[in-house]
């Protein structure tokens, strides 16, 4: 930016001159006017307007009068503040937000759809600094009355708070997050259901009759433990046969792991076509894969009648269902519980206790091992009470 000039006879008025515009034969000036607060003393600097758009000394220095009178009664806002109040929510979420998730999530499409259902209709129009605690209470009521679950509650509120935090972050508005005053609900979505040997046997031969592909993609999260999003993003490029691993690259927790090809994954292997490194193992010309596959999954459960009755989330049968029956079986098999945490990409061990009821044998374990141990320091059998009265009265 130019160097600020002053403007003689008149106190606190500059002008900087364009190196473009031309006005009467000359380098228009932009005025700009300077003072400093009463309370801080800190300089600020505003903007007028061009000389070719009307500006004079006379209406620059009016303005500074008006400015200071401002400051003086403590009404005073700077530019930038100014500027910031009249960024509406929506305004943000489509210029800015929206477009960043698209380049910088890995499937922002839930996200967009739950900002067009439930927050453009209520805060589109808002200004993010008249945006409260009270208008996140008041959503978070109308959705629990709308039938809406807790984990879906906590996406929306989610999408708030991350959008908030971006807006800071980005120096385009300063405040606090009203997300941050506020208690976000805790859902308890644990999965329960897990299919036996035969549900799974005929869930996928019921795919495979309705579409191979989904029966395949089914397969592969069954025997491997993962999500839908991760089969669909396998690569052949992250298929190593040699080594009897694939690479699952495109996790959840941007963490890869390894899945080891056995048994019916090799199967599946073997019905593919490899192609191109980069080329998806799975590719459908049916839509968006994961709206496609879900869509199908669902037909196929409810044909079979797994969910007739069911109305407990955490008891009906969905394609993540194939991945909790992984780690299920798991367990049951006798396998650790950290290592099925590994197997299944989890950060937490906590992540992986919910199986734990399914090991009751590891867990009578630890009660055999504490009796072994007070057998061996005490060398004897523990007695029950008769028999230790007789020996003190023996």
């Amino acid at each position: 930016m130019a160097a600020k000039t002053s403007v003689r006879r008149y106190i606190g008025v500059y002008y900087t001159p364009s190196k473009i515009r031309r006005w009467r034969e000359r380098p228009d000036r932009c005025y700009w006017v300077g003072f400093r607060e009463a309370e801080t003393g800190k300089l600020r600097w505003e903007r007028c307007g061009w000389a070719s758009e009307g500006w004079t000394p006379e209406a620059a220095q009016r303005r500074r009068h008006e400015l200071l009178e401002q400051d003086r009664v403590g009404e005073y806002k700077p530019r930038v503040e100014r500027k910031q109040e009249r960024i509406t929510f929506g305004a943000f979420m489509e210029s800015r937000y929206l477009p960043w998730t698209l380049e910088n999530q890995k499937c922002p499409r839930k996200d967009h759809e739950r900002y067009r259902k439930w927050l453009a209709p209520r805060f589109a129009d808002k200004p993010i600094s008249l945006l409260s605690p009270l208008d996140l209470e008041r959503l978070k009521k109308e959705m629990g009355q709308a039938g809406m679950s807790a984990a879906t509650i906590r996406h929306v509120l989610c999408i708030v708070r991350q959008a908030i935090n971006k807006a800071i972050h980005w120096g385009l508005w300063e405040g606090s997050n009203p997300c941050n005053r506020i208690s976000f609900p805790k859902p308890n979505n644990a999965r329960m259901r897990f299919l036996t040997r035969e549900e799974a046997g005929a869930l996928l031969k019921a795919l495979r009759e309705e579409d191979p592909d989904a029966a395949r993609i089914a397969t592969i999260s069954l025997y491997g433990g993962l999500r839908l999003g991760e089969v669909l993003a396998l690569k052949w490029a992250d298929v190593n046969e040699k080594q009897g691993i694939i690479y699952v690259m495109d996790t959840k927790t941007n963490a890869p792991r390894p899945t080891f090809i056995e048994g019916p994954i090799r199967e599946v292997l073997s019905e593919l076509t490899p192609g191109n490194p980069d080329e998806p193992l799975f590719k459908t010309n049916k839509g968006a894969p994961d709206v496609w596959m879900s869509k199908l999954f669902k037909s196929v459960v409810d044909s079979i009648g797994f969910n007739d009755g069911v109305e407990d989330p955490r008891q009906r049968v969905y394609f993540h269902t194939l991945r909790h029956t992984f780690a299920s079986w798991a367990v049951m098999a006798g396998v650790p519980l950290y290592t099925v945490g590994l197997a299944l990409g989890h950060k937490t061990a906590s992540m992986t206790q919910r199986y734990a009821h399914l090991a009751p044998e590891s867990q009578k374990a630890a009660f055999e091992a504490v009796a072994r141990a007070a057998k061996e320091k005490t060398g004897h059998e523990d007695k029950n009470p008769e028999e230790a009265q007789s020996e003190v009265h023996g």
